[in-house]
């Protein structure tokens, strides 16, 4: 064509059409992605069966349960619940091992079992003569070895550390003269009943002691000393009743610094603590 002519050049217009699924066509990803979540879920549940044990296996079941289970540590009584409600201290009876308030005293403690089996601890033969003891401290193989007015100073538990005779202060009876650790009568024959109904046993014991607070205006504040010489002269009453002072493991003072009552002044926080550690 000569460029000299006025014709039009020819000018064409390819169109490139897609056809997709609009907003709906990545729908399978989504529904892919829930199935291989699933799917990892499944494989980590069936792993987590073979890898584990029966008791770990529970542990893990009570961790997602949405329950409050009654268990050792705050039980009920003989009917489904023991009293108003499952978090009431009032009302359930509490363990020998502890409770779910921290503070705990004679009236959120229970006297009756230790609430520990074999299967609890790693010494079968401790637990055995730790019930032992209690069943003898408390008198449910025969007679009592102790009145009640002795008895209602002692309140027993067990720990992994061992098994815990806690003695404190009830009422107008305490266990020391005031402010001192000169032993009351009381004290004397605790000691003697500890050392009775412990005869058949050789563990090691450790005894600390525990005092109430003072008001923080005192200028020289005896806790540390007295909590500390009261734990010593408990020890002396319980080599004097004829336990061996070969068995004494340790004596601590603790003074006001783990109080039992929410009150830190109360004349429930005198109070000592013999421990009859677990054999190793």
């Amino acid at each position: 064509m000569d460029a000299r002519s006025n014709a039009a050049p020819v000018i064409i217009k390819r169109k490139t059409v897609v056809n997709g699924g609009g907003h709906h066509g990545g729908a399978w990803k989504v529904a892919y992605a829930d199935f291989v979540t699933a799917m990892m879920a499944f494989f980590l549940l069936m792993w987590l069966l073979g890898a584990t044990t029966e008791k770990q296996r529970k542990s893990i079941a009570d961790y997602f349960s949405p329950t409050v289970p009654i268990n050792r540590v705050s039980g009920g009584g003989s009917g489904a619940f023991g009293g108003d409600s499952a978090f009431s201290e009032e009302s359930l009876s509490q363990m020998g091992t502890g409770a779910s308030d921290r503070h705990i005293n004679a009236s959120h403690q229970a006297r009756g079992d230790l609430g520990v089996t074999r299967e609890d601890t790693s010494n079968g033969e401790d637990s055995a003569a730790f019930s032992e003891i209690d069943a003898r401290l408390r008198g449910r193989n025969g007679e009592s070895l102790a009145s009640d007015d002795v008895l209602r100073h002692i309140v027993t538990r067990v720990t992994d550390e061992g098994l815990i005779i806690e003695l404190f202060d009830v009422g107008g009876a305490a266990l020391f003269a005031p402010d001192q650790s000169e032993p009351t009568e009381t004290l004397r024959a605790i000691a003697r009943l500890i050392a009775t109904v412990t005869a058949p046993i050789v563990n090691d014991i450790a005894i600390a002691g525990h005092t109430r607070a003072r008001p923080v205006t005192l200028a020289e504040n005896p806790v540390w000393d007295l909590s500390a010489a009261r734990a010593n002269r408990m020890r002396i009453l319980l080599e004097e009743a004829g336990i061996a002072r070969t068995r004494m493991r340790r004596i601590t003072g603790h003074a006001d610094r783990s109080a039992a009552s929410k009150d830190p002044m109360s004349s429930r926080n005198n109070r000592l603590e013999v421990t009859f550690l677990r054999s190793h």
